[in-house]
């Protein structure tokens, strides 16, 4: 709130956003900044949200121009790839389950933008798939659909600012395997300030409520990739200022905070412009890296793979470090259409996009325990078509070794676009699209198992064909897949990817398919996952909260599982209604956890970690425990989308806007103020004259008693 804008002495303010801007001198081509999120919430239910929605456009448009970043000086132009596989073996796996994702004419959903950047991920139960516009839930056991087609901000929905009236698209869907929750993230960028959006699930449902951020760049944060790490949520960008590239940033958000919905920082390293097309490492399995390691990050160079090492340090953020690159050597190649439009189709002269001046995502990592590796890919040049490029490096964390390299093209069609992942037992897959003069674009994947010869993939299985063309004056193509591990067996790839039935433009379908080595796991063994609802509870000193703790069956597990409370602070204590608890297989069992907070017991907000254990089988949840005086002690405000305007839930002796809730004037580029005018019937309005932060301003407003 700025300018014209009188406090009103009720317990009454608005959260609003900060942006908490320092700057400190990094290593010699990256600049690091610290920004806290503008805005944080948590969401009704989606499944809720979902029913509120209006119909979406119907415009269409093609997604924001792609932004080409400059390749590495001195890649040459070669006849031939030197390692290029052209003989394989068969391969086992066949497709399991196959169903279509979004596209045109299936579930309602019209195509509206291109391309659609196919991404997806699975969970526990469902898979989750998201176009450049809308995403939808599916049952993944059936394929049948759950939730959707719903356009990508109504995850934002009464959030306010560009991540609610925005839907710009380049998403990204994970699930982070650790802690058993859902991330979404798409940029907003056709009205400034540039924001990326980030939503945390606070269960394994999908359709459930989210922990909600928007956090603020000062460029064009173009192409985001993110990788879950036990430490934050990666993210990477090429940022523009308009079409000049100026470097890739490489973000860290605190994924402790965003999981408890908390205050959360994040902490950038922008690179200079000779870099670019950074990939976060992103970890499959749930064995983490070893304590403290710093996520990868990786790129490549001329003939070379460049890999850096983020470590982030939340609590002293002066403390974080981005090192590199270290460079490793590769096989010469040269990128598909030296990264431009090159790839042909039947029936047409228009060409299609490579994007292979890139890598492609994920950069997957897995700890295997005798040996850590990370698997990428990218598009190449074969003589008269296009092959994908793929590396296992092992040692991320000492000196990287290039365990093998191949270039996967077994005859002159374009293969690219890929996605790559490993198993639990070291088998590999990457899909991707196909086309050629006599091939409609198409998915199919291809893998290989450890004893195969190293370098080397079996032969390629068909997902589907596809029976048209992409139309004149539409280039664009991908602009990335998705291949994901599940997370229940950690054996089962599930892969998706866009294809075209019918000669046209805006008219790009999506697959959905997953295929399991047969020497992968076995039998998955019975498991269960904890959760904590909610996952936020406020007492004051004398009182007390409940949260109800869930235990989850997965793979037949039916145990009794005994459940502890620890890092509950001075003068806190922590009961169970049931202890322990058993779920029916396949089902879910609860136990109401309640938390008593003495008269003396220290104030502050820590967080709880409550543990599940049967047996060897031993999983957490989190809880963040704030404890008030026993006045009630000072609240935070959050805002009211009824009343519109800034609100306390509670009457306490004091209520504080927080350090983020306040600072904003209008709409005002560099400086706009969420929700705004945040006051109610908008009595007192903030005018558009003036500058942000050089005029008069309310940044933090704190009412309390003068007794406490």
């Amino acid at each position: 709130m700025h300018g014209t804008k009188t406090p009103s002495l009720r317990p009454a303010v608005l959260l609003a956003g900060l942006v908490l801007i320092f700057c400190l001198p990094g290593l010699s081509q990256s600049h690091m900044t610290v920004r806290r999120e503008v805005y944080r919430d948590v969401s009704p239910p989606l499944r809720e949200m979902i029913k509120l929605m209006p119909p979406p456009s119907l415009a269409k448009h093609e997604a924001e121009p792609v932004r080409r970043i400059p390749l590495p000086a001195g890649l040459s132009t070669l006849a031939e790839d030197p390692i290029r596989q052209q003989t394989v073996v068969p391969f086992t796996p066949v497709v399991g389950t196959s169903f279509e994702g979004l596209g045109a004419g299936q579930y309602g959903f019209s195509v509206t933008g291109a391309p659609p950047d196919t991404n997806g991920t699975v969970g526990a139960s469902q898979y989750v798939q998201w176009v450049n516009t809308s995403f939808a839930v599916f049952n993944k056991s059936t394929g049948a659909l759950v939730a959707g087609p719903t356009a990508g901000n109504a995850l934002w929905a009464g959030f306010g600012g560009g991540c609610q009236s925005n839907n710009d698209g380049d998403p990204i869907v994970l699930y982070d395997k650790l802690a058993q929750r859902w991330i979404f993230s798409q940029f907003s960028v056709s009205t400034t300030p540039y924001l990326q959006c980030i939503a945390v699930s606070t269960t394994s449902d999908a359709t459930g409520s989210y922990n909600r951020y928007s956090f603020q760049y000062s460029n064009f944060d173009d192409y985001p990739k993110m990788g879950v790490w036990p430490d934050g949520y990666y993210e990477t960008f090429n940022m523009f200022n308009g079409n000049t590239f100026v470097g890739s940033d490489v973000c860290a958000y605190n994924r402790t905070a965003m999981l408890n919905g908390q205050t959360a920082t994040q902490v950038c390293f922008q690179q200079g412009s000779s870099v670019g097309g950074l990939l976060p490492s992103d970890l499959d399995g749930t064995t983490p890296p070893a304590g403290g390691s710093p996520n990868y990050v990786l790129n490549f160079g001329t003939n070379s793979l460049n890999l850096y090492k983020f470590h982030v340090d939340f609590t002293t953020p002066a403390n974080s470090t981005f090192t590199g690159p270290t460079s490793i050597s590769v096989s010469a190649f040269t990128p598909l259409c030296s990264g431009g439009t090159c790839v042909v189709q039947p029936g047409t002269t228009q060409k299609l996009d490579s994007l292979a001046d890139r890598m492609m995502y994920r950069l997957a990592y897995r700890n295997f325990g005798t040996h850590e590796s990370l698997v990428a890919n990218h598009s190449v040049t074969i003589t008269g078509g296009g092959g994908i490029r793929w590396y296992e490096i092992q040692n991320p964390s000492g000196t990287p070794v290039l365990a093998q390299q191949g270039t996967f093209a077994p005859d002159s069609s374009y293969r690219w676009m890929g996605s790559i992942a490993m198993d639990q037992a070291g088998d590999m897959a990457v899909g991707y699209s196909v086309s050629s003069s006599s091939i409609n674009p198409s998915i199919r994947y291809t893998g290989r198992v450890p004893t195969d010869p190293a370098g080397t993939m079996e032969a390629e299985v068909n997902v589907v064909s596809g029976t048209g063309s992409q139309s004149t004056g539409l280039s664009r193509w991908g602009d990335y897949s998705a291949m994901q591990v599940d997370p229940v067996d950690d054996c089962t790839f599930w892969y998706t990817q866009e294809y075209i039935k019918t000669n046209g433009t805006f008219n790009w379908n999506t697959r959905i398919a997953n295929f399991k080595f047969p020497g992968c796991g076995g039998a998955p063994s019975p498991d269960f996952s904890i959760g904590a609802s909610p996952s936020s509870v406020t007492i004051a000193q004398g009182g007390n909260g409940t949260s109800t703790i869930t235990i989850t069956s997965l793979n037949g597990f039916k145990s009794a599982t005994t459940l502890s409370a620890s890092g509950l602070p001075s003068g806190v204590t922590a009961a169970f209604s049931t202890n322990p608890v058993t779920p029916p297989a396949n089902g879910n069992a609860t136990s109401t956890l309640t938390l008593t907070a003495s008269g003396t017991a220290t104030t502050g907000t820590s967080n709880v970690t409550i543990t599940g254990t049967s047996g060897a089988l031993s999983h957490n949840a989190t809880i963040a425990l704030t404890v008030n005086g026993s006045g009630g002690g000072t609240q935070t405000a959050v805002y009211d989308s009824t009343l519109k305007a800034p609100k306390c839930a509670t009457v306490t002796s004091g209520c504080d806007s927080g350090p983020s809730l306040l600072l904003g004037r209008d709409t005002l580029s560099g400086g706009a103020e969420p929700n705004q005018p945040n006051n109610i019937n908008s009595s007192c309005a903030d005018g558009t004259s003036g500058t942000f932060h050089s005029d008069e301003s309310n940044d933090r407003l704190v009412i309390t008693t003068a007794d406490g």
